[in-house]
């Protein structure tokens, strides 16, 4: 094949998962390293487990990370339909072929008969594989089969195939990723390729649709493997070119054990949802078994396009750290210019009055924030302090820091220079400047601990935002009010 064509192939039944993201990715950067084509293409065979909200995802989740498509349901292209349920008029000619050909034949074993097979298997502690019972039935015995109401299924004779285009039993390939792959192919057994109600099977329906497609290369999770070596016969039984596979090593949990939503987030929507930047979650993705080639981690998706090299994808499981993904983020998000990060932040500030605050104000507090944001969504729980004339206080703070002796003494002074103070920036950079120096000259309280009083009691915690910041925000009358309600001495 003359043309590098690639594809990711979801199904819609669930939404799309951070693991298929990934070989999204790498089906896409494989593609624009080597000026080709990535294809979008819905296996929506599955009609019980398929909906229309999951399709709509899988769309919203890719274009969301930057993943367009060349080709694909909503775009066209010059081998649709993309969708595999508008296919299943195509895969009748091919199933015919092979039965022509005798790379298949007709089973008439009842879902009882292959279950006491299975069971014998077991019994003799041996592997199971189909017993090849209806390979030679005979035009008579298939008619009386008939005759009493059985409909065969389609199986792909391995035995055959493997005989006509290999040497042997052992069937070998060299996987982009993993290097040399073989299996015995009596071990696998005859597989059914179309089901007795005309269904085509996955094993079959991906490989007429990847040779139709003209796909070139097939990248995919390592869970495909034993696929693999099925769709390479039916390639060839078919005379069809066999594309060159590329398996991904899975993405596991910090646990080391199969990534699941007990540990966090799994699909790319949860994790926009809970305020990832597109951005930083595609840069995290690639280096999921990857690494640039200058060592340097943040990448935007072209960068890491020209740099992509396939072969230098690790063979091994990846290790999804939440931690490193959410440093990666905050980094992202300082680098988000402040006029669109404000914008970003406005879904996740829906419980407060952002209209009470001028557009400068909004500003300034977002300025005084952002800097420990590892998600978006942390902005909710940052600024509550902004809002309403009172403030909620932490228990801990009233009890270990605003009602203690010095704390009260602190507050009763702050109000009483405060309320001759010019509330402007540099005015109360100094003003509180020469408080903190006074109360540390005066008593030898320490600066931080002074701050921690004024802090408290306007604020409702003892950390947080520039306090400078915070009193300009909230402005004299709400910044004295709340210094004063703190006060249960007498003044």
């Amino acid at each position: 094949m003359s043309e590098v064509r690639v594809r990711i192939a979801p199904s819609p039944s669930g939404n799309l998962h951070i693991g298929t993201a990934r070989t999204a990715l790498f089906n896409y950067l494989f593609a624009k390293k080597n000026n080709g084509k990535f294809v979008l293409r819905i296996e929506d065979t599955d009609a019980e487990r398929t909906s229309q909200e999951y399709v709509d995802n899988i769309f919203d989740s890719l274009k969301a990370l930057g993943l367009n498509w060349d080709e694909g349901p909503d775009v066209g292209g010059n081998y649709g339909p993309y969708t595999q349920s508008q296919r299943f008029d195509i895969y009748p000619k091919y199933v015919q072929q092979l039965l022509d050909s005798g790379f298949a034949y007709e089973c008439f074993c009842t879902p009882e008969e292959l279950e006491a097979e299975k069971e014998e298997a077991t019994a003799a502690k041996r592997a199971y594989v189909y017993s090849k019972k209806c390979e030679n039935l005979t035009d008579e015995e298939k008619a009386k089969l008939r005759a009493e109401g059985r409909k065969p299924a389609i199986r792909f004779n391995i035995a055959k195939a493997q005989k006509a285009f290999h040497d042997s039993s052992i069937l070998e390939f060299d996987d982009l990723v993993k290097g040399k792959l073989h299996v015995d192919t009596n071990l696998i057994g005859d597989f059914v390729i179309m089901k007795s109600n005309g269904a085509p099977t996955y094993n079959f329906a991906v490989v007429i649709d990847d040779a139709l497609m003209k796909i070139s290369h097939v990248i995919r999770g390592e869970d495909h493997i034993s696929n693999t070596y099925k769709q390479i016969l039916i390639f060839e039984a078919l005379g069809f070119e066999v594309p060159r596979f590329g398996h991904l090593g899975m993405i596991l949990a910090p646990d080391r054990s199969k990534l699941s939503k007990r540990h966090g987030a799994t699909a790319v929507s949860d994790f926009v949802k809970e305020g990832y930047l597109t951005d930083a979650l595609i840069n995290f993705v690639a280096l999921l078994g990857w690494s640039p080639s200058d060592g340097e981690e943040i990448k935007t998706v072209d960068q890491i396009a020209q740099d992509f090299r396939i072969g230098e994808i690790s063979s091994s499981n990846s290790i999804f750290e939440y931690d490193k993904l959410k440093w990666m983020n905050s980094h992202y998000i300082k680098m988000l210019p402040m006029e669109e990060l404000k914008e970003r932040l406005k879904p996740y500030l829906t419980k407060y009055d952002l209209n009470s605050l001028t557009d400068e104000q909004y500003t300034k507090m977002v300025e005084i924030t952002r800097e420990p944001l590892t998600l978006l969504s942390d902005i909710t729980d940052a600024v509550p302090y902004f809002f309403g004339k009172d403030v909620e206080i932490e228990p801990e703070v009233q009890t270990g820091t605003i009602d203690t002796e010095v704390s009260q003494k602190v507050l009763v002074d702050f109000v009483n220079k405060a309320k001759d103070w010019e509330w402007s920036e540099e005015n109360l950079h100094e003003k509180l400047a020469d408080f903190r120096a006074y109360w540390k000259e005066t008593d030898g309280i320490k600066p931080k601990v002074t701050m921690w009083a004024v802090r408290a009691a306007i604020t409702g915690r003892t950390c947080g935002a520039d306090m400078v910041g915070i009193l300009e925000i909230l402005g004299k009358e709400t910044s004295l009010y709340r210094a004063q309600k703190a006060i249960k001495v007498a003044v």
